[in-house]
């Protein structure tokens, strides 16, 4: 990783972008792949998408832009702000923690609130706070200044923690979960636009929002640009910290290579052409099994219309949705080497659809 993208990294993991209100992230996203790309776009809930080449048939590369959060709910006469969550955000880890609100006046910052273990009574018996439980002082006294801090009730938020190197081959923050998508997609754009070789299909990069409560972004979108094959880059959880059972989770390891999820969504012919290309390129991988569904935008895409051939690729995270999520930067590379391998390795011929 170069000290430029390194750069575009980190900026892009500071910038707030809670489901729903997406649009921070996206036109930093774009104004950076659009360097590259043919084109860029974008639809109507901010779903955007860059195209490179030409050619009858396209293959989507999917991320999604959005990071958990939370969203104002009550505003007492107080000044305190109640909060519910936007995704799958955790309530358990909140408390204690530095907020930045989303106001009409702009970012606002705030801390959710924790009463001093030495108030707290029964510890023995203490439960995780459920999210309305926890309450945001931003320094008022009464609702009206609050509001004239420029928020309301429907305002989101998201932690402030950002990015940190840890032992130089591994990065720390938040919204690591999938602004790393989004980050490799454009990285395998840049990488394609100067092989030698050049695919016979077009190259659509989808940086989708609201996957984190359905996939919706990657649903639309996906309607609109019907592609021949697509690939959905995500997070997965690494399986080798303290206190996980790999009998039930599975064995995944940071720094072990991207995963490739077998069953359901993932179409056997992509998985299939994804494992000879890892063999070739020399892309350490590891294997994932998905019995039912994959709980990422691919359960959305493969659906869409009469189908689309789709596999998912994931990396190994440590931590997630939470402030310290943790990713390996050789399993950064080895994704984009992997995705980029099998856009490069696409023929006109090529179908991935199954015969009788």
């Amino acid at each position: 990783m170069t000290k430029k993208e390194k750069e575009f990294l980190f900026k892009l993991l500071e910038t707030p972008s809670p489901v729903g209100f997406e649009m921070g992230g996206q036109r930093l996203w774009a104004s950076y792949i659009g360097k590259t790309a043919n084109s860029v776009e974008c639809d109507a809930y901010g779903s955007t998408w860059a195209t490179l080449g030409s050619g009858k048939k396209s293959v989507m590369l999917a991320a999604h832009a959005d990071e958990i959060g939370y969203m104002v709910k009550q505003i007492t006469r107080e000044g305190f702000l109640r909060i519910d969550r936007l995704g799958g955000s955790d309530s358990a880890t909140g408390r204690g923690r530095r907020l930045q609100i989303l106001g009409d006046k702009g970012g606002v910052p705030g801390i959710i609130g924790n009463t001093a273990i030495h108030l707290r009574k029964d510890l023995a018996n203490e439960k995780s706070p459920k999210p309305h439980e926890l309450w945001v002082d931003v320094g008022a006294s009464t609702a009206d200044e609050v509001r004239a801090l420029g928020i309301r009730v429907g305002h989101p938020a998201v932690y402030t923690d950002g990015p940190m190197e840890l032992n130089k081959d591994r990065i720390v923050s938040r919204a690591i979960d999938n602004r790393i998508g989004g980050f490799i997609i454009a990285e395998v754009m840049k990488k394609v636009a100067v092989a030698k070789t050049k695919p016979a299909f077009q190259l659509i990069c989808l940086n989708a929002v609201q996957e984190e409560i359905g996939g919706n972004g990657a649903l639309m979108a996906t309607h609109r640009l019907m592609p021949e094959v697509s690939l959905c880059i995500d997070v997965t959880h690494a399986t080798d910290t303290p206190g996980i059972n790999p009998s039930q989770h599975g064995d995944v390891k940071l720094g072990g290579g991207p995963t490739l999820t077998h069953g359901g969504a993932n179409h056997p012919l992509v998985v299939e052409r994804l494992q000879k290309v890892a063999k070739t390129k020399r892309v350490p991988i590891q294997h994932e099994a998905a019995g039912r569904f994959t709980g990422t935008d691919t359960d959305k895409i493969f659906t869409v219309r009469e189908g689309v051939p789709s596999a998912l690729v994931s990396l190994p995270l440590r931590c997630m949705h939470s402030v310290v999520e943790t990713v390996d930067l050789g399993d950064v590379q080895h994704t984009i080497n992997l995705m980029a391998g099998f856009v490069l390795s696409l023929r006109g011929k090529d179908s991935f659809h199954q015969s009788l």
